[in-house]
Order: C-alpha cells, then sequence, then structure tokens
C-alpha cells in the first residue's frame, strides 16, 4: 500500500467526528501477513479504551472484514436487534467501543480495498440509512490515499 507519508489519518478522522457528531469513528488498514491479508484498527477517535488496536480481523469477520470481502458499505442501526447476542463475539469493536448504531465503508487504492472507515454512535437507532448516505456523500470521494468509492463508479 502506497499510503501518503504525509496524510495526517488521525486529524481526519477527528475532524469527521466532530463534523458529523459520531461518538467514535475508526480507520482500520489492511496489513499483510504471510501471505493472508489482515485488517487491524489503526486509527480511532473517541475510543473508550485502547483494545481496538488488539483487535486484528480476517476477511470476512467482523464489520471491517465483511466490507473489505464484500467492497460494500455495512450499515447497523441498531446492535440489539440486527445482531444475534451470541454472535455478539464476532464483532470485536462493537463490544470493545460499546456501539449500539454504526457504519462502514471501504476505502479503495488501486482497484481494491485497503482499508475501512468505520463511524457510530453508543446509542440505538442514531445512524439511518438517510444520515449514513449523507455521511458517505460528505466524505467525498477523496480520503487521504484512498478513494471513497468503488473505481470506475460516478
Amino acid at each position: 500500500m502506497k499510503n501518503q507519508p504525509n496524510y495526517q489519518y488521525q486529524a481526519e478522522i477527528e475532524k469527521l467526528r466532530d463534523r458529523f457528531q459520531f461518538d467514535f469513528v475508526s480507520l482500520a488498514l489492511v496489513q499483510p501477513a504471510e501471505d493472508r491479508f489482515v485488517l487491524t484498527w489503526q486509527y480511532a477517535s473517541g475510543n473508550m479504551n485502547d483494545r481496538y488496536k488488539r483487535i486484528i480481523l480476517h476477511s470476512g469477520k467482523g464489520i471491517a472484514g465483511i466490507v473489505f470481502k464484500t467492497g460494500k458499505p455495512m450499515l447497523i442501526q441498531n446492535v440489539n436487534t440486527d445482531i444475534e447476542s451470541r454472535d455478539l463475539f464476532n464483532y470485536p469493536i462493537i463490544v470493545a467501543e460499546q456501539l449500539k448504531s454504526l457504519g462502514a465503508i471501504p476505502l479503495w487504492e488501486a482497484a481494491r480495498v485497503q482499508g475501512v472507515l468505520l463511524v457510530g454512535y453508543r446509542a440505538e437507532n442514531r445512524l439511518t440509512q438517510a444520515a449514513f448516505d449523507q455521511f458517505q456523500e460528505g466524505l467525498g470521494r477523496e480520503f487521504g490515499a484512498f478513494h471513497a468509492g468503488e473505481v470506475g463508479q460516478p
């Protein structure tokens, strides 16, 4: 990944958190790991603790893993009704940060998902489909070295 060396992702996610009044914003980036790619949460704003730093996700696992694998945004308006409590262990960032309403979008570079941007609230039903769409539009097409939309889409 050719991350722009001078790009301040921490400052950018803090701006996003303030601008949209999210409780939590985090950025997961792909890390090469012995022929398999894993995702780790690299940057966070509004975090309750540093547990996010120890979360390692594989493609298809957890919020970041699912968004990474599918290349599509994911919205969970109410964790309590949308995810079975016995399945919460599959979503460590939700548990670690006590999120109740959240969304995640893929970040593209060179036609591949290289990161996942997660935004959320600690209250149920705070992130509606309309608000999530508005956030994605407000984010714009560029986020550092990444594109916030699939390459080739308008």
